[in-house]
């Protein structure tokens, strides 16, 4: 089977795999393409490339940013998109601005409470990649806080605890119109985590379409038959196309494997083209 998988990251932003991995791993794995789509961030993209040069793996240019609506947190994954531009890069930076704000605040919520932590430990600890709460529920993790990062998310970090900070106001609909106008694909991410009303989860479809979306995450590892049906039924009703990734992290979400999810997710190669078309017909 000609197989993708269109979510992945590495460890410039909260994955454990470097982008040179993860193409090995693809190849390991038999994959066709995948796209590397690190939160905010296209830093490890030319590493991936250049590691693919050759082989018989594509490295999709890819981001997820994260946004919000409604007082959740909403990823939108882009796709194929012009990531060396300019006016890309500039835009950029204001996601990148506000995820860092929100960091710094986080982090300054704990040290009050007594926790040995900071963004120059954050720093030694993790180098140059894009930080993100998965980076500081895994530091909290290792001295020892909690035992292990979903617990960090649970009781400290996570909506509704007692150190979780909000982003700016950055819209999905920004993002999608960012992808957009340079040239990619924008897809929702993960529908189902939101756990959205149906007639939230419809309004914000009706409102990303307008923004320029084309495609919506149905194939997903943690998505059950069920939920699966439930996305295609929502792509049908909204003219949308169906995405698919495993949204593997590596180390950081160890029951997740690229390609294949829990074992069983399996996104054939006709997604990206079909998602491609729609691109290059918009």
């Amino acid at each position: 089977m000609d197989r993708i998988d269109l979510h992945v990251h590495s460890n410039r932003s909260d994955g454990t795999f470097s982008p040179a991995q993860l193409v090995e791993l693809a190849l390991q794995k038999g994959l066709r393409a995948f796209a590397l789509t690190d939160h905010d961030t296209v830093a490890g993209i030319a590493e991936a490339m250049d590691a693919a040069a050759g082989t018989s793996v594509e490295v999709v240019p890819g981001i997820e940013f994260s946004t919000r609506y409604l007082e959740k947190e909403i990823h939108i994954v882009g796709l194929d998109f012009d990531w060396k531009s300019p006016a890309f890069a500039e835009r950029l930076r204001h996601f990148q601005d506000s995820r860092s704000v929100r960091n710094e605040i986080m982090i300054q919520k704990l040290q009050h409470d007594g926790f040995d932590i900071s963004m120059e430990q954050m720093q030694e600890a993790f180098g140059d990649a894009v930080c993100t709460r998965a980076h500081i529920a895994r530091y909290l993790a290792d001295q020892g806080y909690v035992s292990e990062i979903p617990e960090a998310f649970a009781r400290l970090i996570g909506e509704g605890c007692p150190y979780y900070v909000p982003r700016e106001k950055v819209t999905p609909m920004q993002a999608v119109r960012l992808i957009f106008q340079c040239g990619g694909i924008p897809v929702l991410a993960h529908p189902m985590l939101y756990h959205l009303a149906p007639d939230d989860m419809d309004t914000l479809l009706r409102e990303l379409k307008k923004a320029g979306l084309m495609g919506i995450e149905a194939l997903y590892s943690t998505h059950s038959a069920a939920d699966e049906n439930l996305v295609r039924l929502m792509a049908k009703q909204h003219g949308l196309l169906i995405s698919g990734g495993s949204d593997f992290h590596g180390a950081n979400k160890p029951d997740i494997e690229l390609g294949t999810g829990r074992g069983n997710l399996r996104i054939p190669g006709h997604i990206l083209t079909n998602l491609r078309d729609r691109r290059d017909h918009a």
